[in-house]
């Protein structure tokens, strides 16, 4: 834990790198600064089924993000900070209340610019008994560094993988690097958890995958899936979504300012079946 909060001095906990001193008051790309922040807490039935079970998965939204996607759909928590500062000591009694609610897993949205702080909550949370599996919610923008510190504590990864193509990922977050940093992140985390493990419909731990059905994207969507077949695994859990709608500055973006189309998604779903991937989600 004390080298996780080392390397909030010069953070390098993304792959920015931006080196922000924290501890200092600075902050980061993420707009991370020393404390976690957090928009909201309590139970979400909107998250795959093996999360959810009958009371909700235990989320916690933390402000900030080191993706910055244009079209983000939860722009007012990723790019305004909407939510307040909290110690890991608070954190840590969020947790112990979602537990109590009976939640089935803790689940943490867009946490990789409070890693340390996290850990430091869980420990507190931990000897005080919580025991349910924690999810790692991500955008999949990860370094395998930062994935090392949470080996054997996170249970169950949920990562997005958003585009295959650098250009995509250049226009539309700023990271040319995403498709190579992604890859390399699943990689780590399945070596990690391995494929999802249910218990009675419930995940207990394992690799959950997320991806968004861009419009337009359909041949970057249906690389992204050979690849989990591949170089994963057949089994590999993947939620393949339709959600995406135009928000923030989608509009900005004239290929991106639509709805996907239901062939689009149709067709992606079925590349999916043909690669071999047999936990398809939808």
């Amino acid at each position: 834990m004390d080298a996780a909060y080392a390397r909030l001095a010069a953070c390098d906990l993304c792959p920015r790198q931006c080196r922000a001193a924290r501890p200092r008051g600075d902050t980061g790309l993420c707009k991370g600064g020393l404390l976690p922040r957090v928009s909201s807490m309590g139970p979400h039935f909107g998250e795959e089924a093996p999360l959810v079970g009958r009371n909700g998965s235990g989320t916690i939204f933390f402000t900030g993000c080191s993706l910055g996607c244009a079209f983000c759909q939860n722009y007012d928590i990723s790019h305004y900070l909407d939510g307040q500062e909290v110690s890991p000591a608070e954190l840590a009694r969020m947790m112990l209340e979602l537990e109590a609610l009976g939640c089935p897993n803790i689940n943490l949205v867009t946490p990789t610019h409070f890693v340390p702080q996290i850990l430091r909550a869980v420990a507190l949370a931990a000897g005080e008994g919580l025991h349910v599996p924690l999810v790692y919610n991500c955008g999949g923008y990860e370094t395998p560094e930062t994935l090392r510190l949470l080996d054997g504590v996170v249970d169950i990864y949920m990562p997005d993988f958003k585009f295959w193509n650098g250009a995509s990922a250049d226009r539309y977050c700023k990271a040319p690097d995403y498709p190579d940093v992604a890859r390399r992140a699943l990689k780590e985390m399945h070596r990690q958890v391995g494929d999802l493990v249910l218990r009675d419909g419930l995940a207990t731990r394992g690799l959950l995958v997320r991806h968004l059905v861009m419009p337009g994207g359909a041949e970057e969507s249906k690389a992204i899936l050979g690849f989990l077949a591949r170089d994963l695994s057949p089994y590999t859990f993947v939620n393949v979504m339709d959600q995406y709608r135009p928000c923030h500055r989608a509009d900005d973006f004239p290929e991106i300012a639509r709805r996907p189309r239901t062939e689009e998604v149709a067709e992606v779903i079925e590349a999916a079946k043909l690669f071999g991937l047999r936990r398809v989600y939808t």
